[in-house]
This record gives C-alpha cells, structure tokens and sequence, in this order.
C-alpha cells in the first residue's frame, strides 16, 4: 500500500482553478518531489493532504486514512514543516525539543531532545538560543522538532527557501537520512536541483494539473540528447563555493 495516494483532486478559490484534478502516489520510505513555479498550487495540496484545508473534490488517503473522512488519524500519521522554520527564538534549541516532546505527552522530553540534537548535528548548540542559529541550523533544528513522536510521513513545503547554498546542503543531507531511516516525504519545491538531487520520483505540477510523474532518470529520456563532440568538464558554482568556503573551516 503507498503512503499516500491522491486521485482527481480539485480546488479553487472563487474563480480561480489551482487544482484541476491532480493525481500522484508516494511509495513508503521514498522521497516524492512536487515540483513547481509559485502559485502551482504546491502548498494547496499540502494544505488539504494535512487536513488544513478542504478539497472541492477528488480524494486523498495518507497512511491509509481518508483526509476527509478520518482527519484525526491522518494529523496522528503526520508532520508538517512550513517555509519558514517554526521555531521559538527565545528558547535554546534543545529547549524548543523538550517542549514540543512534552506537548506530545511523550516520555523522557530529555532523551528525546539529545537524540535528535545529535541526530541533527546540533548538540554543541544545543544549549544555546534559536536566535542565533543560522538559516540552515534553524531549519534543521524546525525538522528535528516536526519528527519528534515519529511520524511514518512528512510534508516539507519548500524547505530550503531564503537559504544560502550552505545551509541548503545541510538540509538536504537531513532530509536524505530521514529516508534512509524509513520516513516517507512529500516534499515541494521551485528549485530543480533540489528535485534533481533528492527526489526518488519527481511530479511537475503545472497549470492545476501533473504533466509528468517519473523518476529523474525517465524524465531525461523524454528530450533527446545534446549532441557534442567534445566536452571538457568544467567545476560547477557548488564545487567553486564549497572548496573556496572549506578553507576558512
């Protein structure tokens, strides 16, 4: 059984038709990239998979459960992490972990939050306020808090928005561990590398519908190939920045 399936789902907003009839499902234990421009309506299905908002039509099962019919059971199956990092600046991040963990009346708040402070990479800052955390720790620390209760499904909606190149990989590395350890994610966004680098399947979400729905490597096969008869292989920006910002560490 997939971890979620949507089928025909539909929504407008007045005389605005964002989703016309979106169709997709996502294995368990892969990552789904929803990719697409600003007002595909990326975030709208991501509304309505976590019970935020109401589908005009077309179903929606997560974890088994109907989005419209069983909303508490979906919100128990799930985690959602906006766009921008939910955390509370004035607390330590370890703090922030030991409150969302005794929100969830989980057991030893403590524990929980050490583990995934290392989990993370973040128990050297640990003790110290979220207000000083850079972009990418901030994000990091909103992903550790969100697993907290260990939801089998995740949605990240754009989660690397407004990061710099660093902190993206950070990201990135994080969200790849949390498939590798089983968690299902539904992640979308506007960036094709971040798709190109992540996704085990990619959807394009254009005009309130899927145009494709594949894995990178059939995707490539639908344009055929540059021909070249010799190519030199340049650095790309990322190896300039990553080499060039190495020797400061």
């Amino acid at each position: 059984m997939s971890a979620i399936t949507v089928s025909g789902l539909r929504k407008s907003f007045k005389d605005l038709d964002v989703l016309r009839g979106v169709d997709f499902d996502v294995a368990r234990g892969s990552i789904f990239a929803l990719l697409g421009s600003n007002g595909a309506g990326k975030t709208t299905v991501i509304k309505i998979l976590s019970t935020l908002l109401k589908a005009d039509g077309g179903t929606a099962d997560v974890n088994g459960f109907d989005v419209a019919t069983e909303p508490g059971e979906v919100r128990n199956s799930i985690s959602l992490t906006g766009q921008f990092a939910a955390v509370d600046e004035i607390l330590t991040g370890r703090e922030n972990l030991i409150l969302v963990a005794r929100l969830r009346h989980l057991p030893d708040p403590k524990k929980i939050a050490d583990d995934l402070l290392r989990q993370f990479a973040l128990t050297e800052a640990g003790g110290r306020r979220t207000s000083t955390y850079s972009g990418g720790m901030r994000r990091r620390l909103d992903i550790a808090m969100s697993l907290i209760g260990n939801p089998p499904i995740i949605f990240l909606d754009e989660p690397t928005t407004g990061l710099d190149p660093e902190a993206r990989l950070e990201v990135w590395r994080a969200i790849r561990e949390l498939a590798d350890a089983g968690t299902t994610v539904l992640l979308t966004t506007q960036y094709l590398d971040e798709a190109e680098h992540l996704a085990d399947r990619i959807a394009i979400l254009h005009g309130g519908q899927i145009l494709v729905n594949d894995t990178l490597a059939e995707l490539k096969k639908l344009l055929p190939p540059a021909e070249v008869e010799y190519v030199e292989k340049q650095p790309s920006l990322e190896d300039v920045f990553l080499a060039l910002t190495a020797k400061d560490k």
